[in-house]
């Protein structure tokens, strides 16, 4: 049965920006706002690891952007330390492997494409001081790192500042994630990369030709790092068609990963953006996305994390064994970040 097999299983979510929204709160209001918006949503839809991205609105950049990310890094911690019978911030496996025998969810925090930090690669250690375990160097734009996805046309990779990024976060046991990153920047971090690295949230890019997802070379040569790909429910992303957004089309996707990087090498990251939307009041998230796709399109009943198992159902169905069920649902994950944050 489906239900019992998706309690039984460790289920992990690579990338949720829920911090956005509690963040967006009167901090007196995180924890309660946490444990009543989002806590119910996690536990219905069965998350057992919750990798936690700061993302900055365009809003706070570039002014803001390092005081928006030490912010909601902040939300974070008082998150955890507001619901402690529910949730625990986790530095490394053995906080997260306490989590999990204490039926807690376990958090871990991540950075997307380093707000704030810009090239002061001397502040990866200070992030890493206050928790943040995962992190990624570009978003769909330039940085001062790397080109984002949207800029491939540029062939750039790695700036100078960006290997040293790199090397700093490989000293330092973060994850580097290569989503959202160009093309000619993943192929730079492969090149460089001497310990395995992840991608949080991307599909397949042999079944939707869009630049945010990964092209069948670059998902093997991930697995060949020892990696994980996470793949991204961002309905746009999977599908052109808005009649092709489904369910289907999801565990299509992660059927492809599993098949071309290998079924050790594949996981789930949502990335619920019509949820954390909803929480949030225009103008503020309307350049989240790119501009070119709708950033509230969502696969029916997937817009947040109650909705997980289907997915679990849905790979079931197609008559995926349940052992390899277990590790595209969070075994792989929960794996990779033990032997990472070992």
């Amino acid at each position: 049965m489906t239900l019992p097999l998706h309690r039984r299983a460790v289920v992990a979510d690579t990338h949720n920006d829920l911090l956005m929204a509690v963040s967006a709160r009167p901090p007196q209001q995180w924890a309660s706002f946490f444990r009543e918006r989002w806590l119910p949503q996690l536990v219905e839809g069965g998350v057992d690891l919750q990798v936690l991205p700061v993302f900055i609105d365009d809003q706070y950049r570039p002014e803001g952007a390092l005081r928006q990310t030490l912010r909601m890094i902040e939300c974070g911690h008082v998150i955890a330390e507001g619901n402690p019978d529910a949730v625990r911030l986790c530095l490394d496996a053995s906080a997260i492997d306490a989590a999990l025998e204490e039926g807690k969810i376990a958090l871990v925090l991540a950075l997307e494409s380093m707000p704030g930090l810009d090239e002061s690669v001397e502040l990866i250690s200070t992030v890493h001081r206050l928790g943040v375990r995962v992190a990624s160097i570009a978003h769909f734009g330039r940085t001062p790192l790397a080109d984002g996805s949207a800029e491939d046309a540029t062939g750039s990779g790695l700036t100078s500042r960006g290997v040293a990024a790199l090397r700093e976060m490989e000293r330092l046991g973060m994850v580097f994630d290569i989503s959202h990153l160009g093309a000619s920047g993943v192929a730079h971090v492969l090149e460089l990369a001497t310990k395995p690295v992840m991608a949080t949230h991307s599909a397949a890019r042999a079944l939707r030709d869009h630049h945010r997802n990964l092209t069948d070379d670059q998902l093997r040569a991930v697995a060949a790092t020892g990696g994980v790909v996470c793949v991204n429910f961002f309905a746009p992303f999977l599908a052109e068609r808005t009649e092709d957004m489904t369910l289907d089309r999801l565990l299509d996707h992660i059927e492809h990963v599993a098949q071309v990087a290998g079924i050790d090498h594949v996981g789930l990251g949502p990335d619920f953006i019509r949820e954390v939307m909803d929480d949030l009041t225009p103008p503020c998230c309307e350049d989240v996305q790119p501009r070119d796709v709708d950033p509230k399109a969502s696969i029916p009943g997937l817009e947040g994390p109650s909705g997980l198992p289907m997915v679990t159902e849905g790979l079931l169905a197609r008559g995926l064994p349940e052992k390899d069920v277990t590790k595209i649902i969070g075994g792989n994950v929960h794996r990779f970040l033990g032997e990472r944050l070992a």
